[in-house]
This record gives structure tokens, sequence and C-alpha cells, in this order.
């Protein structure tokens, strides 16, 4: 295993991220965002997306137990997944691991993946577990909202801190694009496609900036510890260290470890998130619809045609 650091508080961690967080000590860590493989065959330059589901569970058992290990009894977990697994994994840390889940909440997409024999893929499942239900980290102030009694009612009664957001379902955010918000359960914001200013190109399932900043904001604090055990393109890491909390990721690749501490040097605590807050300009125009970036991964025994990141 090679460590590589971009300063003391903010590295990043060539190897296994079992191997990895074996190496920290029982709850050493504030907040764990994992966004694993999705076992669905994706060309990763260093790891085989497709293993068969006895395998697949095991090994997400094993870097779970770690994860379960390292968390502070007041730390939060998240994790995203695709819908393949979504299920197992979540009674794998409900019922196994016992951690509480606090949310299930859907990362819907401005444009979904096309898909040949199914519908178009366009959300990813996050889930928001915590040790312990009665007492965790919850910054609401950090992401509360304008309430309607403020923006349409001019009701005197509005608390002026606005309100925690709903857990709202919408069948599509075109036919209501003024009450479709990113405050919801369900999180509207664009993929990083490959067109995007935001996107860095080597690696393709990059998640965009804004979507790990609430997370960070809601389930840490400045100068906690945020770990990543699948880093691939480094956003959790870059967004922990612009929001000024230290951070540890893992990768089994030694192209995207150095790829990411490139990143991480060229942030500093306190640069803004990339990408616009309001969900509904996520998704900047391309001029004359050109493509700048192909994907690598074509699962056709999924159903699905193309895709440009997560």
């Amino acid at each position: 295993m090679t460590e590589r650091t971009d300063a003391k508080d903010h590295r990043i961690v060539e190897g296994d991220c079992i191997a990895g967080m074996q190496s920290l000590s029982d709850g050493a860590v504030d907040l764990v965002f994992a966004d694993p493989p999705f076992n669905i065959g994706y060309d990763y330059d260093q790891y085989r997306d497709e293993l068969d589901d006895y395998a697949y569970l095991g090994w997400t058992r094993a870097w779970g137990r770690e994860v379960v290990r390292i968390l502070k009894p007041t730390g939060a977990f998240w994790l995203a997944i695709g819908d393949e697994y979504a299920a197992e994994l979540k009674l794998i840390f409900q019922r196994e691991l016992k951690l509480t889940c606090i949310n299930w909440v859907i990362w819907y997409y401005t444009f979904g993946v096309h898909c040949t024999r199914k519908f178009a893929r366009s959300h990813t499942h996050m889930f928001y577990f915590v040790k312990d239900p009665k007492q965790y980290t919850f910054n609401d102030l950090e992401i509360r909202v304008p309430s309607a009694r403020m923006t349409t009612y001019a009701d005197p009664r509005a608390d002026a801190r606005g309100r925690i957001p709903d857990n709202t379902w919408i069948l599509r955010p075109q036919d209501a694009p003024t009450i479709f918000e990113a405050t919801d359960d369900t999180w509207y914001y664009s993929r990083v496609a490959g067109t995007f200013g935001e996107r860095k190109g080597f690696h393709g399932c990059q998640m965009p900036e804004q979507i790990l900043g609430r997370i960070v904001k809601l389930s840490s604090n400045p100068g906690e510890l945020v770990v990543d055990p699948f880093a691939g393109s480094g956003t959790t890491l870059a967004v922990a260290k612009k929001l000024g909390r230290k951070c540890l990721g893992f990768d089994i690749s030694p192209n995207y470890c150095t790829q990411v501490r490139d990143r991480l040097s060229g942030v500093k605590i306190g640069d803004a998130l990339l990408g616009p807050e309001d969900p509904r300009s996520s998704a900047p125009s391309t001029a004359k619809g050109r493509h700048l970036h192909k994907a690598k991964r074509k699962a056709s025994s999924n159903g699905v045609e193309e895709t440009n990141g997560q």
C-alpha cells in the first residue's frame, strides 16, 4: 500500500480500502461516504466490476464491517448505489451491521441513461446511516431552505432560518418547475457529463460537488475527518478540503490516485464548490451538441446502452 499525500490532513492512499481502513483506530472517523462499484460491468482500470452475487455481497460485508468499526459513535455513513443491489446493501448495513437508516434519498439526474429494454436509468440511491439514532451530527442550519410562509405567503410566523427540507415525491420535475427543488428526499441535480466544465475526465463516475457538499455540510463539522473508501475521481476529498474538513481516501488504481493528488493540490480550504446550487441550472448547454467524452462501459446484459458518469 502506497500513501500519497496532499498535506497531512488531506490524503489519498493507493491500495485496497479494507486494508486501508484496518489501519485506522476504532471510532476515528466522523463521516464515511462510499460510492462503490455497482457490479454492472463498468470498465475500471484496476477492478473487475462483474462479480457473482455471493462474491460481491461478501466483499461488501468485508468493507462494510470496517466502515462501521472506524465510525465514531456519533458518526454517519452515506452509501451511493444503483438499482441492482440497493435492497441487498440496505439490509446488510441495517440488519447485519446494525446501522440505522435515517433516510433513503433518491438522487434524480436531469437527464437519464438510455436503456434498450427497460426504462431509462435516471437516479442513484443514497442511504443515510448512523450508528446511534439518538445522537448524530445533523447540521440542519447548513441545508435549510426558505419555507412557503416566507416565499409565498409573507406570513410573519415564518421561521427566519427557513425549514428542514420535505420528503416529497414528484413524477416529472419538468411538469412542476416551480415546486421541484433539490430540497426533498428526491434530490434533483445533473450528472457530471463529459461536456461539463466540472468534469475531470479521468474517471467515468464523477459525483457533482454540490451533492457531496450537502452531505459533508450536514453530517460533519469543520476539522472533522471524512473518509471515502472508493476515492475514484476524488470529489469527496476535494469537497471535504474546500469545506475545511480533514479527508482520507483509498483507491486501488495508481492512475486515479495520481489524478486525485493533483486535484487536491489544486484546491484550498474555502474554495467555492463547483456547479450551481440551483438544480435547474445544473446541466449547462453544450454548443452544437458536441460530445466530448465517451463512456467505456456497455452493459448490455442490464439493458443499458451507454452512460457517461453517475
